[in-house]
């Protein structure tokens, strides 16, 4: 169980007010708050040891590298990742998908099929059309159901040996709906098509496993993990890393370099050219300790009963639709009230010091799926708490009530 005062306690951004009100920070699935601890370890780096990494003998360049690797090792166990040079550091998640994306073409041939969802963020959709154009290959989508699911019957329907590709969210960031995600690798690798797993909305709230999913790629997001933002991290099976070309060229992700040719290093330096957000990398290992110290069984029971409770209570308003309002899903509520148009809605609650997110969440083809503008989408993080859910209910009656 969760001292949740004393998690609160560790977060300082808690404490502050928003237009006179107490902050209700409902916004968790676009960015996490970040406890004391990780705002130390950035602190600390630039204060005392502020020194670029693998390329110094100096005493500052071998320290900062040191602690830089042991984030990466503190990242590797975390995930359960087999070694730490499939451990990759990227900006973040867009970054880690668009590195697979981009050199693609070594796994992805004219006329294959890539397939992906119709509840991905765009991050996990445009990256891939740019390789279809690239390549001639096919887009494919696996359809979601009214209540938010993947349309599982159509999937296996997709699948063939033309497919190549396959790439899903594990948690969809516009309905909280958690996906299937090792029966979806699993099928796919039926067909011997190739998995990413989007786990943006995934890493932060639940155990993720990359082994016992036996996903190819999963990529993370270090902002969504009380990490801080550019930093992210990108697995693959070591055999194809070896084969996926380099995202981006420059120095570290080179081994020789003649005006003949150019070799590159080995795994992970392969894809982390140029000098690396240093500090990020340091301050997400520090997230991920912090995370381990709370534990993960922890967050993921009590986000649970947040989720049953705040769908209990903004239940009670007249005329409101849940959208992705089913029993696997992550700590993030989706809805709309009759007719009022969700910004209008996200406008007067913060007002009242309520920070939710409304628009399409850039998942525009979920939104036009379900016919509507948008939603109002309140996402919940371990630091918050039930009285807060009831401040937001009912500034939300009170918004419904002005405008209608």
């Amino acid at each position: 169980m969760l001292d949740i005062a004393k998690v609160r306690a560790q977060f300082p951004i808690l404490k502050r007010e928003v237009n006179g009100k107490p902050l209700v920070y409902f916004d968790n699935a676009a960015t996490s708050q970040k406890p004391q601890v990780v705002i130390d370890a950035i602190v600390d780096y630039y204060s005392n040891y502020n020194a670029n990494i693998h390329r110094g003998v100096h005493a500052l360049s071998q320290e900062a590298t040191d602690v830089y690797e042991a984030a990466r090792e503190n990242v590797r166990a975390f995930f359960n990742i087999p070694l730490a040079k499939q451990t990759l550091f990227t900006s973040g998640n867009t970054h880690s998908i668009n590195a697979v994306a981009s050199g693609a073409h070594v796994f992805v041939k004219e006329g294959d099929e890539v397939i992906v969802s119709a509840v991905e963020h765009h991050s996990n959709i445009v990256p891939w059309q740019m390789l279809c154009e690239r390549v001639g290959a096919h887009l494919k989508v696996i359809p979601v159901l009214d209540n938010g699911t993947l349309d599982m019957d159509a999937y296996q329907q997709l699948l063939n040996d033309k497919t190549a590709f396959v790439v899903v969210n594990h948690v969809s960031n516009a309905l909280g709906v958690t996906n299937p995600v090792a029966e979806i690798i699993k099928r796919a690798h039926a067909v011997n098509a190739l998995v990413l797993i989007d786990g943006a909305q995934s890493c932060g709230h639940m155990k993720v496993d990359v082994q016992a999913l036996d996903a190819d790629f999963y990529t993370m997001s270090g902002h969504k993990m009380c990490g801080p933002t550019g930093i992210g991290i990108l697995y693959g099976k070591e055999h194809l890393l070896n084969e996926l070309p380099p995202y981006q060229g420059g120095g570290e992700m080179i081994d020789q370099v003649s005006f003949e040719k150019t070799t590159y290093a080995g795994l992970p330096h392969k894809f982390e050219a140029g000098t690396p957000n240093i500090c990020g990398g340091i301050a997400l290992g520090a997230a991920v300790d912090y995370l381990n110290e709370v534990g993960m069984d922890n967050i993921a029971a009590y986000e649970h009963e947040l989720l049953v409770y705040g769908t209990e209570q903004l239940k009670k308003i007249d005329g409101i639709t849940i959208y992705g309002d089913v029993p696997d899903k992550a700590a993030v509520i989706s809805f709309n009230v009759s007719s009022i148009h969700p910004y209008d809605i996200g406008t007067i609650v913060d007002k009242l010091g309520i920070a939710v997110r409304t628009g399409h969440h850039c998942a525009q083809p979920v939104m036009t799926r379900f016919n509507i503008p948008g939603t109002v989408r309140a996402s919940f993080a371990f630091y918050n708490t039930k009285e807060e859910i009831d401040v937001m209910v009912q500034a939300m009656q009170r918004a419904v009530m002005m405008l209608s």
